[in-house]
Parts: structure tokens; C-alpha cells; sequence
């Protein structure tokens, strides 16, 4: 059974999704279904943290809008996001920035990590 299970998982990954790494500001370009309608909107952050593997992988967004946080957990391997575009790199320690919540502006910022 565990075989069948990794095949129908397989087939379900899309190619070349990734490319960015927890700290980095990214731009979420999700398709959003208004009636018959459908737009993609954009959502930029910083990335908190990436977990899970194969087509479970999800990565958690946030962002300070009028003053107040907000976060949006993204299925990696969505049809629902069209791409993910790489704004800045950051320059972290820590596999997930739980700390982050509780910062307020310029503590809340991430450094640009400079090659």
C-alpha cells in the first residue's frame, strides 16, 4: 500500500517550486476564485517556516498590514499558487522564526544576507 500511496504522491509534485529558504521575503502569487471569476493576488513577507515533505510541504508567510500581522500557510505544491518570486535573501540562525510574532518594526526585520 505504501508503494501506491508514493506513486499518486509523485505525479502530484510540481517541478521547480522552491528556491527559497526560511528569512527570505518572498512574493506568493496565489489565484484567488471570486464567482466565476479568477484573479491571482500577490502576497509579500517574510518566510516563518518550512515544514512538512513530498506534496504535504507547506511554507508560513508573513506580513504587517496596517499594523497588524498576518500570516498565510501555502501548500508548496498548490495549483493554487501560481509562483513564488524571491524579493530579498535573509540571513537567519534558526529553522523557524516563531520569535518573529512577537517583534514590532524594525526589530521584526530580518537581515539581507550579502554574498
Amino acid at each position: 500500500m505504501n508503494e501506491i500511496i508514493k506513486e499518486i504522491e509523485a505525479a502530484q509534485l510540481k517541478e521547480g517550486v522552491g528556491g527559497f529558504e526560511v528569512g527570505d521575503t518572498v512574493k506568493v502569487y496565489g489565484k484567488i476564485k471570486e464567482g466565476n471569476r479568477e484573479r491571482i493576488q500577490v502576497f509579500e513577507g517574510t518566510v516563518l517556516k518550512i515544514q512538512g515533505g513530498s506534496n504535504r510541504e507547506t511554507f508560513t508567510v508573513r506580513k504587517v498590514s496596517n499594523g497588524v500581522g498576518v500570516e498565510k500557510t501555502w501548500p508548496m505544491h498548490s495549483p493554487n499558487v501560481e509562483k513564488v518570486e524571491v524579493v530579498r535573501k535573509g540571513k537567519v540562525r534558526r529553522a523557524k522564526l516563531n520569535y518573529l510574532r512577537d517583534r514590532i518594526g524594525k526589530k521584526a526585520k530580518v537581515k539581507e544576507l550579502v554574498k
